[in-house]
């Protein structure tokens, strides 16, 4: 424990060095940015993130160094992590990390891709950069508890911070600046979920703005412009505002130990992560018995509270990305095509077959995962027969999870299918592209990926 762990967290952020990263961290870092490239090529012609690039191009400089993946225009740092960000955040594929419920890849590598072009940073500076702003802002996530979540929109909150430090890492602040980054961008920090009652744009919106906040507050603290030195655990600090059980001791919880980028999951549906437990859990069940959704009368989804707060509201999804926080249409695909991806949701979101298949499911609150919730993601599925059977499963670790991970072929093949969902780029950019993330630690000089 310390006795001003924001303080304790900005030092540790601005004195990381690339050797002090373990190898396998490193690699695991690589893997997360390759994921990140995939999901933001995916963005490309959705209505949310082409108004956010229609922003950008609106107030933003005709031409810089920094690159607008979907468009390849080039920008200011500033309007490309803006539009870098939105775009990764809309086919929910970005990464995950369970015990903050925070998408790190989705504010942290916006903001860091942008910068390293426009300073001519190494390889080895971005993924420090990265390793930097992920274990800040999972456990600003961490700190700000479960009762922050409920209404919070976390990675738009803890996001704010972890670009501040990624960014604050390239332009290489001291400590005392870092502090001051912190500060400046805790105060911006929001993002609230009332938003999914109405299937509004704001999502991709809380990660833009996450990314281009954290961002300025690190270039304003570069020239001396100062920010709460408590902004995270102060009086009338980030906590005390936006949540009833923050613990600070989760601000530094084993720094430089305890390596929590690993711990960050893949997702492999393309659904809101409270949903991939119990599609996890309903896809063995079908497979295993060989069901045909007409087969099925009703399905029990366990969840824990976070999955009703959050999909709960969601009862007649009127759009894609809605859907996408439906538990019922989410489960409705794996009955029906044993996939729940990108295509999938835009061609059956709102197939009769799926809207049927919606009124079946339901969600109780189990307190087994509940307890478990959120260091572990749980699934567990009741399911009753027309013919009378009552069938159970329950999967411990969902598909993407550290122990149950992505390898780096499937992780191209993810990031192919992604890419050639929204038309961004041909399967030999993609190709050129896992090549250079994968030597990223022996390029001098970060530039252009696409173009």
């Amino acid at each position: 424990m310390t006795d001003h762990p924001s303080k304790t967290l900005a030092s540790f952020a601005a004195n990381l060095r690339f050797d002090d990263i373990p190898d396998s961290v490193v690699r695991r870092a690589e893997d997360l940015f390759l994921d990140w490239i995939g999901s933001a090529l995916a963005g490309k012609g959705a209505r949310p993130v082409e108004t956010i690039n229609w922003f950008a191009q609106q107030m933003g400089p005709a031409n810089g160094s920094s690159e607008i993946l979907i468009s390849r225009r080039q920008t200011t740092p500033l309007f490309a992590a803006m539009v870098n960000a939105a775009s990764s955040h809309f086919a929910e594929q970005d990464d995950v990390h369970n015990g903050s419920v925070f998408h790190p890849a989705a504010v942290v590598f916006p903001a860091v891709l942008a910068v390293a072009q426009s300073i001519g940073s190494s390889g080895r500076d971005l993924l420090t950069a990265a390793v930097a702003g992920y274990e800040v802002g999972i456990r600003v996530g961490e700190f700000l508890g479960r009762s922050h979540y409920k209404i919070f929109h976390t990675t738009g909150t803890a996001g704010t911070v972890a670009a501040a430090a990624a960014v604050g890492r390239l332009l290489q602040l001291t400590p005392e600046r870092m502090l001051d980054a912190f500060g400046s961008a805790g105060t911006q920090a929001a993002g609230l979920w009332e938003f999914l009652r109405d299937a509004a744009d704001s999502k991709q919106l809380h990660t833009a703005k996450a990314a281009a906040d954290g961002l300025t507050a690190a270039y304003l603290a570069s020239q001396g412009f100062t920010g709460a030195k408590r902004i995270l655990e102060g009086a009338q600090g980030m906590a005390a505002g936006m949540s009833t059980d923050a613990d600070p001791g989760r601000l530094t919880d084993r720094l430089g130990v305890r390596w929590a980028l690993v711990e960050t999951s893949f997702k492999f549906h393309a659904s809101c992560r409270h949903t991939h437990p119990a599609a996890d859990a309903l896809l063995k069940i079908v497979v295993e018995n060989n069901l045909l959704p007409e087969q099925i009368a009703r399905v029990t989804a366990h969840v824990h509270q976070g999955a009703i707060d959050v999909l709960g509201p969601v009862q007649n999804p009127q759009t894609v990305h809605q859907a996408k926080f439906s538990m019922g249409t989410v489960l409705g695909l794996i009955a029906l095509v044993r996939r729940a991806g990108v295509n999938e949701f835009e061609t059956l979101f709102n197939d009769p077959r799926i809207v049927s298949f919606r009124d079946k499911v339901t969600m109780v609150l189990d307190p087994e995962v509940d307890q478990a919730y959120p260091s572990r993601w749980i699934g567990k599925i009741t399911l009753e027969t027309h013919d009378g059977r009552i069938l159970q499963s329950r999967i411990d670790e969902p598909k993407g999870d550290p122990g149950n991970t992505l390898t780096r072929a499937e992780l191209e093949q993810k990031a192919l299918r992604l890419a050639e969902f929204s038309g961004a780029a041909t399967v030999a950019e993609m190709k050129a592209a896992f090549q250079r993330i994968w030597n990223l630690v022996h390029i001098d000089k970060i530039e252009r990926f696409f173009g």
